[in-house]
C-alpha cells in the first residue's frame, strides 16, 4: 500500500492531518529522550529501564501529579470524541510482564469507556491467517473520536515470527515497510499513531513471573511457555530493536518507557497522551439551537 508524501484523501482533497505530526510532538520536552528519531541507530542498552529522571519527582510526587493527568485525559477523550474529527491509536509492546494490561488500567481509569476500546492481540485465528499480517489489525483502528489500544499488535508478526524462525529476513524487512506504509495511511487518515516499548529488565521479569506463581489471583497469568520465551530474551531485544529502528517514523514515532517501576511507566504513557492530544486543534461542536424550545 505505498503512498506518496502528497496523498489525497478519498474525496479528493489532500488530506492535512499529517502536515501537523511534527507540532503534535513538540510540546513532551522532558520526555523529548525516549522517543526514538527516525533512521537513528538504536540500542535498547542506551535505555535504563528502572529509570526514574523522566518522572517530575519522587514517587507520591508523581503519583499525584499522574491523578492530575488522568482527570485530563478523561476531559480530552470528551473532547476528543465530540470532535468527531481525529483518532488516537496506542500500541503497547513489550517483554511478558512489561504491564500493558496494568498501564491500560492505570492510564485510563478515568476515561468513559464511550470512545474508548482495548485490542488483545494472541495467536492469529485460522481466519487471520487466511488474510495478510495486517488485516486483522487495520479491522481494530479506532474510528473518529475514539482511542484504541493494541495490547500487543502488528508487531507481533516481525517479532515472535522473527525469533521462532518462521519468517526469513526477507520477510521481516518486507514487513517493516509494510508497517511503515500501513502506519502512514492512518495518519493521513486522521488517526494519530503512538508506540511505547515499556521496558523492562530481566531481573524485573523474573521478579514479576515469581510474584504471580506466589499470589494466588495473580497465577492464572502465568504460563509455562513464558519460561520458554524468557530463555529466549536476548532474541527478542534484538528483534525489538531491529523493529523499532526501521519503523520508528516522525509521523508513527517509538517511545521507549523504563517500565520497572510502574508509577513511571504509567506517567510516562499518561503524559505523553495528554500532551498529544492538547496539540489537536479540538473544539466542541456548536449546534444550531434557534429552533430549540425546552419547555
Amino acid at each position: 500500500m505505498p503512498l506518496s508524501g502528497n496523498a489525497m484523501s478519498p474525496g479528493g482533497y489532500r488530506c492535512k492531518f499529517h502536515m501537523k505530526s511534527s507540532r503534535i510532538f513538540a510540546n513532551m520536552s522532558r520526555l523529548d529522550r525516549l522517543r526514538i528519531a527516525p533512521d537513528e541507530k538504536f540500542r535498547l542498552g542506551d535505555f535504563d529501564p528502572a529509570d526514574r529522571d523522566v518522572a517530575p519527582g519522587d514517587k507520591d510526587e508523581t503519583t499525584e501529579k499522574l491523578a492530575k493527568l488522568e482527570d485530563r485525559l478523561g476531559e480530552l477523550q470528551e473532547l476528543l470524541f465530540a470532535d468527531h474529527t481525529r483518532a488516537l491509536l496506542v500500541v503497547l509492546q513489550g517483554m511478558d510482564t512489561s504491564g500493558k494490561d496494568g498501564t491500560v488500567r492505570h492510564v485510563m481509569h478515568g476515561v468513559s469507556p464511550l470512545g474508548v476500546r482495548a485490542v488483545p492481540f494472541k495467536k492469529p485465528t485460522p481466519a487471520e491467517q487466511d488474510h495478510d499480517f495486517l488485516w486483522r489489525a487495520h479491522a481494530q483502528t479506532p474510528g473518529k473520536g475514539e482511542i484504541v489500544f493494541f495490547n500487543r499488535s502488528h508487531y507481533e508478526d516481525v517479532l515472535i515470527v522473527r525469533v521462532h524462525g518462521w519468517i526469513d529476513e526477507k520477510e521481516c524487512r518486507r514487513r517493516y515497510d509494510q508497517i511503515n506504509d500501513f502506519e502512514r495511511l492512518l495518519v493521513e487518515s486522521g488517526t494519530i499513531v503512538l508506540k511505547f516499548f515499556l521496558h523492562i529488565s530481566k531481573d524485573e521479569q523474573r521478579k514479576r513471573l515469581r510474584a504471580r506463581v506466589e499470589d494466588p489471583t495473580k497465577r492464572w497469568k502465568f504460563q509455562m511457555g513464558d519460561l520458554d520465551e524468557r530463555k529466549l530474551w536476548s532474541d527478542y531485544q534484538s528483534a525489538y530493536e531491529h523493529a523499532i529502528e526501521k519503523t520508528s517514523t516522525k509521523l508513527a514515532p517509538w517511545i521507549v518507557v523504563p517500565a520497572d517501576h510502574k508509577w513511571v511507566r504509567n506517567y510516562v504513557v499518561a503524559k505523553t497522551l495528554v500532551d498529544t492530544l492538547e496539540s489537536l486543534d479540538m473544539k466542541y461542536p456548536a449546534p444550531d439551537l434557534k429552533a430549540a424550545v425546552i419547555e
